[in-house]
């Protein structure tokens, strides 16, 4: 395997650095949720299997269908180009900061 000719172009980004920026911040978001979500549901499991309170049903639909849309919306702005890649990072966002402000910090 040879690499000749590698770097002779120079990059051609199809996004400025701030539109990269916050696809890289929104990826970051949905990660978490996505991490959040196997969290609650791991505390759930062994809240029930030691027979202690745990997180409720409501909690967990809350964090599958926070996670579902926020990955969904993270693979589109990852394929998304521009305004359309903002708005889809921008919801991202949204979504990350209303499961946290309704489940975790009320």
């Amino acid at each position: 395997m040879t690499y000749d000719g590698y770097g002779d172009e120079p990059r051609n980004w199809l996004d400025p650095w701030t539109v990269r920026a916050l696809r890289g911040l929104s990826g970051i978001a949905a990660g978490g949720v996505l991490a959040a979500t196997i969290a609650a549901v791991f505390v759930a499991y062994l809240a029930t299997s030691r027979d202690f309170p745990g997180p409720g049903g409501d909690l967990i639909t809350a964090h599958v269908v926070a996670s579902t849309v926020a990955v969904g919306l993270q693979v589109a702005a990852d394929r998304l180009r521009g305004g359309a890649s903002v708005l889809a990072s921008m919801a991202v966002l949204l979504v990350a900061g209303l499961l946290l402000w309704t489940q975790w910090w009320t």
